[in-house]
């Protein structure tokens, strides 16, 4: 079973929003470092943007102001809000759960910005 699972992408116009979910199970959510990463067609998978399990965040250059990560621990998800999206942001989005011994993907969740 994959204990964690992206769901919220979809088609958006530029200049639009999105708000993606990963809702994690069978991990004790709030010990986990939770990111963000992309793959967008042809390309390498990039980092997006980092919670720690206090809060703490970072986001790659080209997704500051733009992006917010945030968590919710008594509901075991992560968050991603996605607003002013590009035609560049397209891509297949994946959260990632990370401790010093685990590392856990989701399957994906596929943002399409085009109008």
């Amino acid at each position: 079973q994959v204990p964690l699972v992206e769901s919220g992408g979809g088609l958006v116009q530029p200049g639009g929003s999105l708000r993606l979910s990963c809702a994690a199970s069978g991990l004790t959510f709030n010990m986990y470092v939770m990111r963000w990463y992309r793959q967008a067609p042809g390309k390498e998978r990039e980092w997006v943007a980092v919670i720690t399990s206090s809060g703490r965040t970072n986001y790659a250059d080209s997704m500051k102001g733009r992006f917010t990560i945030s968590r919710d621990n008594a509901k075991n998800t992560v968050y991603l809000q996605m607003n002013s999206l590009l035609p560049e942001d397209t891509a297949v989005y994946y959260c990632n759960a990370r401790t010093a011994v685990q590392n856990f993907w989701g399957q994906g969740t596929l943002v399409t910005v085009s109008s």
